[in-house]
């Protein structure tokens, strides 16, 4: 831009200079500027003409990537996938992929900080699993200053944050979806065997339910989802109690201890909003010897594969976690590169997008 400006300013003192010596010099004079003035117009053409091809086509990109707690197992089956799909990345579009991943650890305000320094490091896009997906505003503040894209992802920030801009984006599963496929794997089982669900034949089945936190969107639907699925699928069911044990294995683990000593030979079927709590209530029912009753989880972590696997676990909800980390870095990278977004991850009103699921249910996907 400065040489187009140069040269502009070059014809404008040529011609200035022309129309002094007009009077004084003769016709070969003139025709010697007229050239000169025809020459400089065509660099100050060639100029204008070439200046986006000048600016390099970048071969590599830094992703800024917090995690709103990295002992997770499903935010960590995640990174790994992350990592994996950032290399691939690199080997089939040649384009380098900087990951700097960092734990938030459950604190917001550490997080804030986090999202500074990757602003500060120049990273070229953000992915960012929020600590409270009720206080993204900060993240997106800072990020839309600097001119930074957003994909958030398994933490859903509130409709009206992600609507503030169009550099913001979303993956994550439809929670409503997992919560009835949770049900219906409950719904099938009990219409073709009745007695595996309910224990002692009474024509109800006694249940507890293990919640994640009070305040995560996928929590709360997935309680109110899994539970109308099976009323509406016509399992006579009655809920004993429930708790809140946010995620977590020990806390789940210690509830469904507290509950066995409560409510003994009474609990038929475990429901849980995950599988880390699906298997705290394993780990206490194994303790307390007690045998038979049936735990559903969600997120097909690898943990509670192994559980299937085991017939310690009736049954999961699994998001394609390949597809979900290939269409994190995908969609990231296409932002940091100012590419289209990549069409094999359609997103919903151009912001989210849901990668797939499916039920894995014991003894039957050995």
């Amino acid at each position: 831009m400065k040489k187009c400006c140069f040269l502009w300013n070059r014809v404008r003192y040529v011609q200035r200079k022309c129309a002094k010596k007009r009077g004084r010099r003769g016709k070969k004079d003139e025709k010697q500027v007229a050239g000169l003035l025809c020459l400089i117009a065509v660099c100050l053409t060639l100029t204008a003409c070439s200046g986006p091809r000048e600016e390099e086509e970048k071969t590599s990109i830094r992703i800024g990537v917090s995690l709103y707690r990295g002992d997770d197992t499903f935010i960590n089956n995640i990174r790994n996938e992350l990592e994996a799909k950032a290399k691939e990345y690199e080997q089939e579009k040649g384009i380098k992929v900087t990951l700097d991943i960092q734990d938030a650890r459950g604190s917001q305000s550490t997080q804030n900080n986090q999202v500074e320094r990757f602003i500060s490091l120049g990273c070229d896009v953000l992915c960012i699993n929020p600590v409270d997906r009720m206080d993204a505003s900060v993240i997106i503040d800072k990020a839309m200053t600097a001119e930074v894209p957003v994909v958030f992802f398994n933490r859903q920030p509130v409709e009206e944050d992600m609507n503030r801009w169009d550099k913001l984006y979303y993956i994550g599963v439809d929670a409503k979806e997992t919560a009835m496929l949770q049900g219906q794997m409950v719904v099938d089982l009990y219409r073709e065997q009745p007695s595996v669900i309910d224990l002692n034949g009474d024509g109800v089945v006694s249940y507890v339910l293990l919640e994640g936190e009070s305040s995560h969107q996928d929590s709360l639907i997935r309680t109110e989802w899994s539970i109308q699925t099976l009323k509406d699928g016509g399992v006579p069911i009655e809920k004993i109690t429930g708790g809140i044990a946010n995620w977590e294995r020990s806390q789940a683990s210690a509830l469904m201890e507290q509950w066995l000593n409560e409510y003994p030979d009474t609990i038929e079927l475990v429901v849980s909003n995950n599988d880390d709590m699906a298997l705290g209530a394993i780990d206490a029912l194994d303790r307390a010897g007690t045998g038979g009753v049936n735990v559903v989880g969600t997120d097909g972590t690898v943990p509670g594969l192994e559980a299937l696997e085991s017939g310690k676990l009736l049954g999961t909800v699994s998001a394609n976690k390949e597809i979900y980390g290939s269409a994190i870095i995908e969609i990231a990278a296409s932002c940091a590169l100012g590419e289209r977004l990549p069409e094999e991850y359609p997103l919903t009103d151009g912001t989210y997008y849901w990668p797939p699921q499916e039920i894995l249910m014991r003894g039957e996907n050995d």
